[in-house]
């Protein structure tokens, strides 16, 4: 990872096949070893949700934006990272060692594709998602950073609206 310096311990999962894609912030992974797939939420990172849920009808009310125009932006964001990463791809989970699943059990952690890319950047950077401020993680400062840099540079879905 080229700008992961972790101060905090890590895990490192190799080995690991994309599967599925969930949604903008999140895919289903293989591990090739022992052939178990499990759901990963990208840590540090929040995209918009691709159906109705809690948590659209909350951000619908904060942002003041529509459901239906927030989904629209979920299914871009969605496409997106399905434009960076092919079905079948390996790559390697990096994950802090005291924030290892969210509330729903899915994994959380930072995805290094081969190329040594990490999803969770290009997403903040280009512009298909914020910064998820409700979970700390290392690399907040700087995911906020080039959040500010995306949405002053109209970057993804900042050409479409100023907040998602």
């Amino acid at each position: 990872m080229t700008h992961f310096n972790s101060k905090e311990p890590i895990i490192e999962k190799h080995l690991q096949k994309v599967v599925r894609f969930v949604d903008g912030d999140g895919l289903i992974l293989e591990d090739k070893m022992s052939k178990n797939q499990f759901e990963v939420r990208f840590l540090g990172i929040d995209a918009p949700e691709m159906k109705i849920c809690d948590k659209i009808k909350k951000d619908e009310k904060e942002l003041n934006l529509p459901a239906s125009f927030l989904i629209e932006l979920g299914y871009l964001s969605y496409n997106f990272l399905r434009s960076q990463v092919n079905l079948g791809d390996n790559c390697k989970l990096i994950q802090e060692k005291d924030k290892l699943e969210d509330k729903y059990g899915r994994q959380l952690g930072y995805l290094v594709l081969n190329d040594g890319r990490v999803l969770n950047e290009i997403m903040i950077k280009e512009g298909y998602a914020k910064p998820y401020t409700e979970v700390s993680c290392e690399m907040l400062p700087l995911y906020q950073e080039w959040n500010l840099e995306a949405k002053s540079g109209s970057k993804g879905l900042y050409s479409l609206v100023n907040k998602f």
